[in-house]
């Protein structure tokens, strides 16, 4: 452990924790890479090493993907009843709760974000969707189906379908929500009944091991069931991706890596599921509760850093208020206390590497040199060895800047003002995106919200709110924004194949 984490007050667990070097969980064993090659893990609000992983790569992969393949085959998971299924997923939930205060360090100390939003978001988030895909491991059914066969006049035929688990799935999270989206992602394929192989971001590897660790000393699954390997994307994602002896991919993340995952996915035409980048605008309608769009503006961008595929990153805003909305969404901008996640005072905490810091401060510059006036931060500082961007709010942006344009990922905002209320209008500059990940819109006449909501193309829309998450609610997007949804009973298709089977009576 380095010295560095003594700056904050943490659970002893997690002190032991970070003191482990890490290794590779397959076939139920904590175990070496095979290259013995390790990589270190720092705190982004310092830049130093909090910890150790493994560095897997193909010869891992192999080893993880057999171990899943032979599991899978044996029917030791998809064989058990689904009620036992669903307890044994209930009961993960309860330990994701019973190690609440350890998990949420992890994930400040590794991603950045305060740690009480990791508490009260991302690890409240992780047991609720566990206990979800609990429910629904006793409810993957098929249906019979009456059929009608001109060509066998007088036969009678009993038709149904099956909904059987895909195999070996490949999971490929990010660095954003680390446990959230481990949770997301292992929750359905473990009620499905399929095995997985779970490849968490190098950036932010410690909450995914550490929930690992703690399924592993519950002895809950069977071995083979769950793996996870540790490494970079290149040298551990792309074999997994590519890999012919898995059945299906899910990868959330950027939409330029999800182009790769498909490429490299069609060798045997696996299943595929990308949940990718977005541009969302928020829209603000001159008769909406304007404190509350204001508050709910600055949360869509602000919230983990702006560090969210569905960020509220475009604001459009009437020009009957888009001086209060602007002046509004600044001052809280300004107001907003950036510093170490594990700083109880902190309410922004660092970009998570230097990559990202560089890749944010870079579109600033972009934007400033185009024109755009920054009326809000526009200030950021790595001086301290900490990634550290201060929320920052654009005005006089236009549709051809490359920050309203292009993904930036990061607490920064792009304001426009709209003057025509035509809805069919106010949608074409909505959707001249790439993206379709998701939107808001903030007003109070039911009608006109209702009316944008179904001509924006974007998989989520959200009225007088943002970011507001069930894990009932199928989550993903149009475009470039993805394949498939994740979360609610529509992501039970992308884990699931159909079986159709007819009986001559």
């Amino acid at each position: 452990m380095d010295a560095s984490i003594l700056n904050y007050t943490v659970n002893d667990n997690v002190a032991k924790f970070l003191k482990q070097t890490h290794k590779l969980y397959i076939n139920g064993k904590w175990v070496d890479s095979k290259s013995g090659k390790t990589f270190d893990v720092e705190d982004p609000a310092t830049g130093k090493k909090i910890s150790t992983c493994a560095a897997g790569d193909k010869n891992d992969i192999d080893l993880a993907v057999s171990a899943a393949r032979k599991c899978f085959d044996s029917g030791k998971w998809h064989s058990v009843p689904p009620n036992e299924k669903g307890k044994i997923i209930w009961k993960i939930a309860e330990l994701i709760d019973d190690h609440t205060e350890e998990l949420a360090q992890l994930e400040s100390l590794d991603n950045g974000k305060p740690v009480a939003i990791a508490a009260g978001a991302d690890v409240a988030l992780s047991s609720d969707i566990f206990r979800y895909m609990a429910g629904w491991a006793t409810k993957i059914e098929g249906e019979t189906i009456p059929i009608s066969v001109p060509y066998t006049p007088g036969a009678q035929y009993h038709s149904y379908t099956l909904r059987e688990p895909v195999g070996v799935v490949g999971q490929i999270i990010p660095w954003n929500f680390p446990l959230l989206m481990a949770a997301w992602k292992l929750s359905v394929a473990l009620a499905a009944g399929c095995t997985i192989v779970l490849k968490p971001a190098e950036q932010t590897p410690l909450s995914a091991l550490r929930l690992t660790e703690i399924i592993n000393n519950s002895n809950l699954l069977p071995e083979g069931v769950l793996n996870v390997v540790t490494g970079f994307g290149e040298d551990a994602g792309a074999p997994l991706a590519a890999h012919p002896h898995v059945d299906k991919v899910a990868f959330t993340g950027s939409t330029e890596v999800g182009k790769l995952i498909t490429k490299a996915s069609a060798g045997n035409l696996k299943k595929v599921s990308l949940e990718l980048g977005g541009k969302s605008p928020t829209i603000i309608f001159p008769d909406a509760d304007i404190d509350a769009a204001i508050a709910g503006a600055a949360s869509a961008i602000f919230f983990n850093h702006g560090q969210c595929c569905c960020a509220g990153s475009r604001l459009m805003a009437h020009e009957k208020v888009f001086d209060q909305v602007a002046e509004g969404i600044s001052k809280i901008a300004s107001n907003i206390k950036v510093g170490p996640g594990m700083d109880t005072s902190s309410e922004m905490g660092p970009l998570v590497s230097d990559e990202q810091f560089k890749k944010v401060s870079g579109y600033i510059e972009s934007g400033k040199s185009e024109g755009g006036e920054i009326i809000a931060g526009g200030k950021y500082d790595n001086s301290s060895g900490g990634h550290f961007v201060h929320p920052t709010v654009f005005a006089k942006t236009d549709k051809d800047m490359s920050i309203v344009k292009e993904e930036i990922f990061g607490p920064v905002l792009c304001a426009q003002p709209f003057s025509d209320q035509d809805l069919d209008k106010i949608a074409e500059v909505a959707n001249n995106t790439t993206y379709g990940l998701a939107a808001s819109v903030w007003s109070q006449n039911i009608s006109t919200a209702h009316k944008l909501a179904a001509k924006i193309r974007a998989g989520t829309v959200w009225v007088n709110c943002h970011n507001i998450f069930d894990a009932s609610l199928p989550f993903g997007g149009y475009k470039e924004s993805g394949w498939g949804r994740e979360m609610g009973h529509e992501v039970l298709k992308n884990y699931t194949e159909l079986k159709a089977v007819t009986v001559n009576l």
